[in-house]
C-alpha cells in the first residue's frame, strides 16, 4: 500500500510566534489609538461647549462690548480685565467673546448656505448625467479656478458693511467642494442593488433621487458642512481684518485683530494674542469633532498582517 504524501497546500501550517506577537502588538496599538481618539474627541467637544456657552452668556451678563472708557486705555490683563483693554478702553474679554459669537454665527449661516447649494448641484449632476453633468461640473471648475478670498472680496465690495454680504461672499464661494463630494457619492450609489430594483419596478429618476439618493448622502453633506465651519470662520476674520467684512462697530474677531495692529506696535500684545487664541481654540475644536466624525463615517483600510 502506497502512502500518499500530504499536499502542502491542504495542510494548515501553524503561525509563527512572530505573527502572534505582531497581532497582539497591533491590537494593543489599536486600543491605545482608540483611547487617544476618544480623549481628543471629548476634549474638543468640551472646549467647544465652554467657548460657545461663554460667548452666548458673557456678553449678555456683562457690560456691553462697545462700552468705551478712555481712562482704561491699553490696560494689561489683570483682575478687573482678564484679557486687558484695547485702544479705546473696551474690555477685551467681553469684546472677544462677543466677536466670537458673531464670527461663529456668520460662519454657521454661511456653511448652511454653501452646503445646501453644493448638495443640490452635486445631486443633480450625479443623478442626471449626460450634458447636465458636464455643464454643472464646468461651472464647479470655473468657481474653483478663482481664489475664494478674491471672489469673496468682489462680492462683499458690492454691499460693503452688511452681514448679508459677508454671508453670501462665503456661502457662494465654498459650495463647489461640497458639490464634488456629493456628486461622487451619488455616482457610487447609482449602481447599488436597491437603486436598480427601484428603477426596474418603474420608479422615476426624481423619485429615486428623493427617496434613495438624498437620504444616503446626508451624512457626507453634514460632514462637509462641519469641515467648512473652521474655514468659514477664518474667511470672515480675513474679510473683517481687511476692512471689507462686518461694520467696524460690530464686534468680531477680524475687527478686533484689525483694531489691535496699532496696539501691538505700542507693546499691547494682549489685544491680538487673546482673540487669536480664542479663534485658534475654536477652530481646532471644530476640526477635531469633524475629524472624529470622518473617521467613524469613512473607515480606513487597515493593512493586513504579514505572516
Amino acid at each position: 500500500m502506497v502512502e500518499l504524501e500530504p499536499d502542502s497546500a491542504t495542510v494548515a501550517r501553524p503561525r509563527p510566534w512572530r505573527s502572534a506577537t505582531r497581532a497582539r502588538a497591533g491590537s494593543g496599538r489599536g486600543a491605545a489609538g482608540a483611547v487617544r481618539a476618544r480623549l481628543r474627541l471629548v476634549t474638543a467637544v468640551t472646549v467647544l461647549c465652554v467657548l460657545t456657552l461663554a460667548a452666548l452668556s458673557v456678553p449678555v451678563l456683562s457690560a456691553a462690548p462697545g462700552t468705551v472708557d478712555y481712562q482704561a486705555i491699553r490696560l494689561p490683563p489683570g483682575p478687573g480685565h482678564p484679557f486687558g483693554t484695547d485702544t479705546s478702553g473696551r474690555d477685551l474679554f467681553v469684546r472677544s467673546l462677543a466677536g466670537l459669537r458673531v464670527s461663529l454665527l456668520v460662519a454657521v449661516v454661511s456653511t448652511v448656505v454653501s452646503t445646501v447649494l453644493g448638495t443640490v448641484v452635486g445631486a443633480l449632476s450625479g443623478a442626471s448625467g449626460g450634458w447636465v453633468d458636464r455643464l454643472l461640473m464646468r461651472l464647479v471648475d470655473a468657481v474653483n479656478a478663482v481664489p475664494h478670498l478674491l471672489l469673496g472680496i468682489v462680492i462683499v465690495a458690492l454691499y460693503q458693511g452688511t452681514v448679508l454680504a459677508v454671508v453670501l461672499s462665503i456661502g457662494l464661494t465654498h459650495w463647489a467642494t461640497v458639490a464634488r463630494v456629493v456628486r461622487s457619492e451619488v455616482l457610487g450609489l447609482r449602481n447599488r442593488p436597491y437603486v436598480d430594483a427601484a428603477v426596474s419596478a418603474g420608479a422615476g429618476r426624481w423619485w429615486v433621487l428623493r427617496n434613495h439618493l438624498l437620504p444616503a448622502i446626508v451624512p457626507q453633506a453634514a460632514l462637509s458642512a462641519v469641515l467648512l465651519v473652521p474655514h468659514a470662520v477664518f474667511h470672515e476674520t480675513a474679510l473683517s481684518f481687511l476692512g471689507l467684512g462686518l461694520p467696524p462697530h460690530l464686534a468680531s474677531i477680524g475687527n478686533i485683530l484689525s483694531d489691535g495692529r496699532e496696539g501691538v506696535l505700542l507693546g499691547a500684545w494682549w489685544i491680538v494674542a487673546f482673540p487669536a487664541g480664542l479663534l485658534v481654540a475654536t477652530t481646532l475644536s471644530v476640526s477635531g469633532i469633524a475629524a472624529a466624525w470622518r473617521d467613524r463615517t469613512i473607515p480606513t483600510r487597515r493593512s493586513e498582517l504579514t505572516l
